[in-house]
C-alpha cells in the first residue's frame, strides 16, 4: 500500500476512533490522556502537590491530565520538540531532550527539587524500517530511564512508553535493575493492534 493509501487509512480510523472523539468532547488534546488516567487509576502515580516532569508532551494531553491532579500545589514541566501551546498549570518547554542544554533547563525549573513522577511518552518519527525506528524507541526510553534514575525522589515512579521488538526484554530488565517494583501496563485506549505498552517503575534502588 502506498504510503498516501496508508495515511488515508490512518485519518479515517483516527477521526471515527471513540477516544478521539472524547477527548475532543470532554476538552482534551489527544486521546493518550485517557492512556494516562487508566494507568493512574490503577496505579495512582499522580498525587496531589506532587512535581511532574512530562516527556514527548505535545500536544499536552498527558501534561493536561498530570496538571489536573496534582492540583494547583503541584507542578507540571512539559519538553517536546514539538512547540506545545500553553496549558494552565503546565511550564511548556520546547526542544530536543537529548540535548544538555534542554537537559540543563529541565533541571533549572525544578530549582532543586526531585520530581515525585517522570512521564515518557516519547516516540521517534517512524521511518517504515523496523530495526531503525525500535532502536530510536529504545534509546528514547533510555533517556528517560536515565533521567528518572538522576532526579526522582526516592519514592518516586517512571511511566515510560515502550515498544514490544527487539530491545524490549532489555529495557525491562534496566528497569527492574533502577525500580523496586516494575509493572507493564497496557491501557484500554491504547490501540489493541499497537505495539506500544508502559512500563511503570516505582522505588529507586540504591545505587
Amino acid at each position: 500500500m502506498s504510503r498516501t493509501k496508508t495515511s488515508k487509512a490512518w485519518m479515517r480510523e483516527h477521526v471515527n476512533d471513540a477516544w478521539v472523539q472524547k477527548a475532543r468532547a470532554d476538552g482534551y488534546r489527544a486521546r493518550s490522556a485517557y492512556k494516562l488516567m487508566q494507568i493512574d487509576d490503577r496505579d495512582h502515580l499522580l498525587r496531589a502537590g506532587g512535581v511532574v516532569v512530562d516527556l514527548g508532551a505535545a500536544p499536552g494531553g498527558w501534561s493536561q491530565v498530570a496538571a489536573e491532579r496534582v492540583g494547583p500545589a503541584g507542578r507540571v514541566i512539559a519538553v517536546d520538540l514539538l512547540e506545545i501551546a500553553p496549558l494552565r498549570g503546565v511550564e511548556c518547554l520546547q526542544g530536543d531532550f537529548g540535548d544538555e542544554a534542554i537537559l540543563a533547563t529541565v533541571q533549572s525549573r525544578l530549582a532543586g527539587r526531585s520530581p515525585d513522577l517522570v512521564m515518557s511518552d516519547m516516540a521517534p518519527n517512524m521511518s517504515g524500517i523496523p530495526g531503525v525506528d525500535q532502536a530510536r524507541a529504545c534509546g528514547l526510553a533510555e533517556l528517560a530511564i536515565d533521567f528518572a534514575r538522576t532526579s526522582l525522589t526516592r519514592e518516586g515512579a517512571l511511566l515510560l512508553k515502550v515498544f514490544h521488538g527487539e530491545g524490549f526484554d532489555e529495557l525491562i530488565r534496566t528497569l527492574r535493575g533502577a525500580f523496586l517494583q516494575v509493572a507493564v501496563r497496557k491501557p484500554e485506549a491504547s490501540r489493541g493492534r499497537s505495539n506500544e505498552t508502559y512500563a511503570v517503575g516505582r522505588g529507586l534502588k540504591a545505587v
